[in-house]
């Protein structure tokens, strides 16, 4: 077992991880930047230590600073929570270097995994069915649109080095194409580093599902269910539930088996995530494999009681799966919304400020993730992201019910938030019966589902 971590993150993601630590009697540093000196994070760990300025690129993603903090204060290992540095085979080679244990895939792992379009073939090969799409990485405008129009407008161009909405472009016409492809490796390159992008067709009417992975250094796999994501503006996720109330036992079952099946054979490590696409006649597509903890791995959480950042940090250290898939239990419904410093009524418009009063909902089922504190100040350098309110119900009514008495309850005094979205859409009829996809937002306009 390692002995000592540093948190190289920031936000509710480095308290998650604090907390992991100390259940596991691990004392745990935080990593943090001059604009995040006075966070929770900072304010709960054992030790903490600036590696920068505000500036992400001079602090978080600052690899040097990073390692040489995690050996001043003589950490064996890093975590890197999401985003920043998680799924950076570079960073982790260089942890390797230094005989620090990256949380995380090693090296060699995060590789193999590291070019999105290159492990969509990858698992199509272990069985997985995938969208139609590129024949590979688009090299210019003229190969863009000529296998563009083999394929079938629209269709959807994807970083490959990168996920999260950034870089992505919806292109439903050959013109589009020329205005896109440039737009889309300028993201692509400024977010991650690589400018390549490949497409896939566009699935008009789609939903957004993943299965949770867990797999060890020996060989053992377990997946721990799906979670349903389609709830999205801009290719980004807001509301996460499980289990999907889109697929019935077989159709999950299914699901659920191919998925470990396939990354077990490819040979993955750590805690992972398999995203994919859901037509509207209940076909899957198989679309990437995020190498990291997810944002929304709480949903998984609640439905299982297992502590996916404990065990993803017992991986890294080398020990063996405690878990069998027929151990793992699965109870009741979860769905997880994320509480952004936005404002709804203005396009969802960051927003920064301080937080002068602070509610937060409790009551059975109900867990809010966060960082925020009365006083607190929203920094203007980072994520919109405040807080995670994640309930669970033994039925997805009962869930449903417990979400609108944990959101009227929710206040953030002082700063505009995207709660009276949540409010909005909980009792929204295509929410309500399921019929949603992840374009229905970006159709009708979320600032239709605004409530008070």
């Amino acid at each position: 077992m390692v002995t000592k971590i540093l948190v190289a993150n920031r936000g509710e993601i480095a308290v998650r991880i604090l907390r992991a630590c100390r259940d596991l009697g691990l004392p745990a540093v935080v990593a943090y930047s001059e604009a995040d000196r006075d966070t929770l994070a900072v304010r709960l760990a054992d030790e903490a230590i600036c590696i920068g300025p505000a500036e992400a690129r001079k602090s978080y993603l600052n690899q040097p600073a990073v390692i040489s903090a995690a050996m001043i204060t003589g950490c064996d290992a890093i975590h890197p929570g999401y985003g920043f540095l998680s799924e950076d085979a570079t960073f982790a080679e260089a942890c390797v270097a230094h005989d620090v244990t990256f949380i995380g895939p090693r090296p060699e792992v995060l590789e193999r995994f590291a070019s999105k379009y290159a492990v969509r073939r990858m698992l199509a090969a272990n069985g997985l069915p995938t969208v139609p799409g590129s024949r590979g990485i688009v090299t210019d405008l003229a190969d863009a649109l000529e296998q563009a129009g083999e394929a079938g407008y629209p269709v959807l161009l994807k970083p490959s080095a990168g996920g999260g909405g950034r870089g992505m472009r919806l292109v439903r016409s050959p013109r589009e194409m020329e205005q896109s492809l440039p737009l889309a490796r300028s993201e692509a390159q400024a977010a991650f580093g690589d400018d390549s992008v490949y497409f896939e067709r566009w699935i008009e009417e789609s939903r957004h599902v993943e299965v949770q992975v867990l797999l060890d250094r020996h060989g053992n796999g377990v997946h721990l269910g799906e979670r349903d994501c389609s709830i999205q503006r801009r290719h980004q996720k807001i509301i996460e539930e499980g289990p999907s109330p889109a697929m019935d036992d077989a159709a999950r079952e299914k699901l659920r088996d191919l998925a470990i099946r396939s990354v077990i054979a490819a040979g993955y490590e750590s805690a992972g995530t398999l995203e994919f696409l859901l037509d509207a006649q209940g076909n899957f597509f198989f679309i990437e494999i995020n190498c990291r903890i997810q944002v929304e791995h709480p949903v998984t959480e609640m439905l299982t009681g297992i502590d996916l950042i404990g065990e993803q940090i017992r991986i890294a250290a080398g020990e063996r799966l405690s878990l069998r898939q027929e151990d793992i239990a699965f109870r009741g419904h979860a769905i997880e919304f994320r509480i952004n410093a936005e404002d709804p009524s203005d396009n969802f418009s960051p927003q920064t400020g301080q937080v002068e009063t602070l509610n937060l909902p409790g009551g059975p089922g109900v867990r809010v993730d966060t960082h925020l504190y009365a006083g607190y100040e929203i920094p203007p350098y980072y994520d919109s992201l405040l807080a995670k309110l994640i309930v669970w119900g033994e039925t997805r009514d009962i869930a449903l019910a417990r979400s609108r008495r944990a959101l009227a309850e929710f206040e953030v005094g002082g700063v505009k938030t995207n709660i009276p979205f949540h409010r909005g859409i909980i009792d929204n009829d295509a929410f309500l019966d399921a019929r949603v996809s992840t374009n229905l937002l970006d159709r009708v306009g979320a600032g239709a589902f605004v409530g008070s």
